[in-house]
């Protein structure tokens, strides 16, 4: 029996190139502004259009400052690319989300929360992090820009079949335990490296009890585990999350989508190239030490001493730790912080902002920490103002900046400045990530939020 990913690439197979790779057609696609530029430039030198353009969709977010989006942005990098992708939207006829519109945000936030991504599909975008898309049960991976290019005039792209990978997480996540947690220790458990070559299908308890803000964080940190991508099979959860939603289809078109999307699982005897299970009880609220995301170990845990590193490894974990401005055997509790971001693709939806609220309620930020709170769309901000979320976090000294990917990647005004530590949502922590020099410790947004409140990274459940 095949997997849920065989049925979905199978579905989706033009032609296979013998000894070489697939044909695949591709369902959607997603651009930003930075990895499209030459992709239009090169559509233009062959003379080519798009030959599907209401298949593709275009949205600025990772230059967009989070501040002022009504004024011209200041930096002329930043300026050029968020303009120069209205102008190629104009020209090649494509569906443009424009900067300070109600449409706009983070692509892989507007993606699901409009329809755009659905169950079944294939779906692509020059950004590592499309994998979040896989959270609706489709098969959405990264590429690279001479691929958007290729997408864009032939609707297809040529790729080698990833292997499969089922990873089951048995048991339910504790009190205070996130999708966040679960993700950052998978990566603890199988390294930055440890699914390279394959497509991860999510399942178990503990991932079917997850909401869909959940299921999209953990499957856009997929891409962090060196996997090519990573979904979860669409189940009632995902099909009451789609309904209604801009996008999505409607009548009788929505009965024969769901009657479809219930097809979309693994048989009981689908055979995987790789099976992992881990049980949620081993997980507590995590944290990393290091600069990668593997790096990872739980909040009232230890960093390793460099005995228990293998030798192959030894060095880059030094290297790691002198940067960070750790101690191997340190405990990270209690260490004193200075910036919170959240935020990203990663955990800029509205169940984040509800839970960062939950430990906020009847607090203070505290004076040390410099706070950015980023929704990752104007949906989310507009869900914040609705549920009253804005006033708890006003009146605990907190500000909600504008939509965009922000302090997640140093593109943005956004910066963490050098030497400074960081407890940010995002999905990277790597040398300068937030900023050149800047120190960035991964966590979930209710480990941002016992931070911002207690000025030093504190336990989450001690205030829950």
């Amino acid at each position: 029996m095949n997997t849920l990913f065989d049925k979905i690439w199978d579905k989706h197979v033009v032609q296979i190139v013998e000894d070489g790779p697939t044909q695949l057609y591709i369902d959607r696609l997603y651009c930003h502004e930075v990895t499209s530029p030459q992709a239009f430039d090169g559509l233009r030198a062959r003379g080519l259009k798009c030959l599907r353009p209401d298949k593709i969709f275009c949205m600025p977010d990772h230059n967009t400052p989070t501040h002022d989006q009504d004024k011209e942005i200041e930096d002329p990098v930043s300026r050029k690319q968020v303009t120069t992708l209205a102008k190629n939207a104009s020209e090649f006829g494509l569906t443009h989300f424009a900067m300070n519109e109600k449409t706009n945000g983070i692509i892989h936030v507007v993606g699901p929360e409009t329809g755009l991504s659905l169950p079944g599909m294939t779906i692509v975008c020059g950004d590592s992090h499309t994998s979040t898309h896989g959270a609706m049960g489709a098969v959405a991976f990264g590429i690279g820009t001479s691929e958007v290019e290729m997408v864009m005039a032939s609707q297809c792209i040529l790729q080698q079949k990833p292997k499969s990978m089922r990873i089951t997480v048995n048991g339910t996540l504790a009190h205070g335990v996130t999708a966040k947690d679960l993700a950052l220790y998978l990566m603890s458990q199988l390294t930055t490296s440890g699914a390279t070559g394959y497509f991860i299908e999510y399942a178990g308890e503990a991932v079917r009890s997850l909401s869909m803000e959940g299921r999209l964080t953990l499957c856009n940190l997929s891409i962090e585990m060196g996997a090519r991508g990573g979904f979860i099979a669409p189940d009632e959860t995902t099909f009451a999350y789609i309904k209604g939603r801009k996008y999505a289809p409607t009548g009788d078109d929505w009965d024969k989508a769901v009657a479809y999307w219930k097809t979309l699982k693994s048989g009981d005897d689908a055979v995987f190239d790789k099976e992992l299970q881990f049980d949620a009880a081993d997980i507590e609220p995590m944290v990393t030490y290091g600069t990668n995301p593997g790096m990872g170990m739980g909040i009232t845990q230890h960093i390793p001493t460099l005995q228990t590193i293998p030798a192959a490894g030894q060095t880059s974990f030094v290297k790691a730790l002198d940067y960070m401005g750790f101690q191997p055997g340190e405990t990270l509790l209690g260490k004193q912080v200075d910036y919170v971001f959240l935020g990203a693709c990663t955990n800029g939806r509205i169940e984040d902002f509800r839970d960062f609220a939950r430990i906020a309620k009847g607090r203070h930020k505290a004076e040390n920490i410099v706070a950015w709170l980023v929704p990752g769309s104007w949906k989310v901000d507009q869900q914040i103002r609705e549920e009253g979320i804005d006033k708890v976090l006003a009146e605990a000294g907190f500000e909600i900046r504008q939509p965009g990917c922000s302090a997640c990647l140093a593109m943005n005004d956004d910066k963490v400045p050098a030497g400074k530590y960081s407890v940010s949502t995002s999905n990277r922590n790597f040398e300068g990530r937030q900023g050149p020099g800047a120190r960035t410790i991964l966590a979930s947004p209710l480990v941002a939020a016992a931070a911002a409140v207690t000025g030093k990274i504190t336990d989450p459940r001690e205030l829950l």
